[in-house]
């Protein structure tokens, strides 16, 4: 009845309705193409190749009808994708090696002038130790006679001693016999005995002997005989600076019996001006303006806006087993950092006058992946034991000592002491000699690591030093010279000449140099880079990059929609079974009634007893209509 109603329908709306059904279809059409995606790989490329800004990609396309032609133009589209990334990684490479620029500087301002340090060179007699000091003179004078038949004289002293002092020298002459001062064949010549003709005196090194615990002995030997005298009595000295309480503390400096005269940029000094310390191979020294007081600054340059000192340098009651030289010796650094002399100090001659001229040098190093410096030393896995602020030599010294202490249980006497540890004293610690050597040669080869764990500070200031050199007083001036000096400061010297030395120390210039560093490399300039690389090879722009990102992810949504589609098609090619009705059931049993529940799932041999496959399908309700009309 329905197709009667079609029929009847008119000719105009029946247009009318197909138009509407076409409309609508348009606008389904139009409404699926806004989540409309690409069909295959091949049609996303074609698309690609046809749209993009990049150049040569629309060769890959119009050409598609010449197979040669394509081939070339996609060997050469990949072979310029592949330089270009090829560039690339250099650009990345030199990025991550974090070059950097150095900018030089030139500053004028008033200039803030640095810390000054002088030591007599000459270590002091201290009046707690003295008598253990003439003894320890007295076994070297037997040393030295045994050795090189050298009778060295000695001041005449009273050696009248107390009972605790005559322990403390037995003590002494034990320890001194333990490690005693003797000669030793080279290498080459152990095999020849000792009165051998062939064997010279300059073929024998000499040295001491440091044992361990375990009686493990080693010949701490020297090529020069000075050098060896000198270590070995350093070494007992220091033994006996460590056994006073407090040795370090003990302040008797005569200031004006060493420094005459004293001025900074035509003022006189004072006492303020200065702070006392004494080195143990060095004597006494005095830092002037190291921040105990008012800084100093220099408006001007030059010799008469600096310091100036008047120094004595005469040899009076010293160790001269210590110290071979006569003078002084003079540090310039930088306030809040230790003095030490045997890095960055010079010698001052007697009778010269000694002119250092400055010129101040700051560096700016920057941090992080830049470079390996540190801020302030509290990333660097070393303690600081000095009360100063981080430099890469307070770092060094600091691990030794470290070192020290944790190897052999005590501390080095040069250095500053731990918390919870004591200096090193044979009379307490027998064979620290042994192990500080031994630590030492380890020291020296960066076993411990030290020179790898004190990194460089990224601030520091330097100073270049130049020397000039006359002689002083001259010889017109000496005799007025000589007198003034007797009158006002009791110099009452008989070799004139070797006994004063004037300092003079200045800038040289009023302007400073500053070194920093500044990124060579950074992000902006390596953005401009690849761009430069980009357009080079492509001639295209960022909107560029951001249709080939384009492509990229739906090349991703390409795969993972096919995927998808690829799983669906699976699941549908391999169903589950469906289930057998009630009916077929029945019949099938009615057919083989013989067989068995376990064996129904033998489909041959069942099929092989069933009538047509007629009469096994399943009918409908029509199943009676059908038969009535047959």
């Amino acid at each position: 009845s329905g197709s009667v109603k079609a029929g009847k329908m008119p000719e105009g709306e029946k247009m009318r309705q197909c138009k509407q059904e076409e409309e609508q279809q348009q606008k389904e059409e139009e409404r699926e193409g806004l989540i409309e995606f690409y069909s295959s790989y091949q049609e996303l490329f074609q698309f690609f190749c046809s749209n993009t800004t990049i150049h040569g990609a629309i060769r890959l396309v119009c050409s598609k009808k010449n197979k040669m032609k394509t081939a070339f133009w996609s060997v050469l589209f990949f072979l310029t994708f592949g330089l270009m990334y090829w560039q690339f990684g250099i650009l990345y490479r030199e990025y991550f090696s974090y070059p950097v620029n150095l900018n030089l500087n030139l500053n004028s301002d008033r200039l803030t002038f640095p810390a000054v340090t002088l030591c007599t060179l000459n270590p002091y007699r201290y009046s707690a130790i003295r008598k253990q000091l003439d003894k320890l003179d007295q076994i070297t004078h037997q040393t030295l006679l045994d050795l090189y038949d050298y009778n060295m004289s000695l001041p005449q002293r009273d050696w009248s001693t107390s009972s605790t002092q005559r322990r403390s020298t037995r003590s002494l002459l034990h320890h001194v016999q333990r490690h005693p001062l003797q000669r030793q064949k080279r290498d080459n010549l152990v095999n020849l005995p000792e009165n051998s003709p062939s064997v010279d005196k300059n073929d024998w090194k000499i040295g001491f002997v440091l044992c361990s615990e375990n009686n493990d002995c080693f010949h701490q030997a020297y090529s020069s005989g000075v050098d060896a005298v000198r270590e070995w009595y350093s070494f007992h000295y220091i033994n006996i600076l460590a056994q006073v309480p407090d040795a370090k503390d003990l302040d008797e400096s005569d200031f004006e019996n060493f420094i005459y005269a004293c001025r900074f940029n035509e003022a006189t000094c004072d006492k303020a001006n200065y702070t006392h310390f004494h080195h143990p191979l060095y004597g006494n020294c005095y830092t002037f303006n190291d921040n105990s007081s008012s800084v100093w600054t220099s408006s001007l340059p030059g010799i008469n806006n600096g310091l100036s000192l008047v120094v004595r340098t005469e040899q009076n009651d010293f160790i001269p087993l210590l110290s071979t030289v006569t003078g002084a010796r003079v540090m310039v650094h930088d306030q809040n950092e230790p003095a030490f002399m045997d890095d960055g100090g010079f010698n001052v001659r007697p009778g010269i006058e000694t002119s250092i001229s400055m010129r101040k040098e700051m560096t700016v190093r920057l941090g992080g992946s830049y470079s390996d410096c540190t801020e302030d030393g509290s990333d660097v896995p070393v303690q600081n034991l000095y009360s100063s602020r981080y430099t890469e030599q307070v770092c060094i010294r600091s691990c030794f000592q470290l070192n020290m202490v944790e190897r052999c249980g005590c501390a080095y006497y040069f250095y500053p002491l731990p918390d919870g540890a004591e200096y090193c004293d044979y009379t307490k610690h027998k064979a620290w000699g042994y192990c500080y050597y031994k630590l030492l040669a380890e020291f020296k080869a960066d076993v411990l690591g030290c020179f790898h764990k004190c990194r460089k500070p990224c601030k520091m200031t330097e100073y270049q030093l130049s020397a000039g050199y006359s002689r002083w007083p001259s010889a017109v001036s000496e005799d007025w010279v000589f007198y003034m000096l007797s009158q006002q400061n009791k110099y009452n010297i008989t070799s004139k000449r070797n006994g004063v030395a004037k300092v003079n120390i200045f800038f040289e210039e009023w302007n400073y140099k500053t070194n920093g560093e500044t990124p060579a490399f950074p992000v902006v300039t390596l953005l401009s880079q690849l761009g430069n690389q980009w357009s080079l090879w492509f001639g295209s722009s960022v909107l560029s990059v951001m249709e080939l990102a384009e492509l990229v992810l739906d090349f991703i949504a390409i795969t993972i929609i096919l995927a998808f589609r690829w799983f669906r098609t699976r699941q549908k090619q391999s169903p589950p079974g469906p289930p057998l009705n009630s009916q077929d059931n029945a019949a099938f049993q009615d057919e083989a009634p013989a067989l068995s529940a376990p064996h129904r799932f033998t489909v041959e041999a069942v099929v092989t007893t069933l009538p047509s496959y007629n009469s096994l399908e399943p009918r409908g309700p029509s199943r009676d209509g059908e038969v009535g009309h047959e």
